[in-house]
């Protein structure tokens, strides 16, 4: 298991983890992020990434995806 800012470009993941506080993990699964959801990652910078989860495309702070695990 790694955050997802360790995850390559282009290989699809599935999220074993979502940590941090109830508001946090209430507003990434709002935005689709859900354990055993599929999630790939498009491009990285500087930590910060954009990724395809459910047949959207959204972009995360390197905080928020310090909290994601895959």
């Amino acid at each position: 298991m790694m955050p997802l800012t360790l995850a390559e470009v282009g290989e699809e993941n599935l999220i074993r983890k979502i940590g941090g506080k109830q508001e946090v993990r209430a507003h990434l699964e709002n935005l689709g992020f859900v354990v055993g959801a599929a999630v790939t990652v498009i491009n990285a910078v500087g930590g910060n990434v954009i990724v395809n989860v459910k047949d959207s495309r959204i972009a995360v702070g390197r905080e928020m995806a310090q909290k994601i695990m895959v």
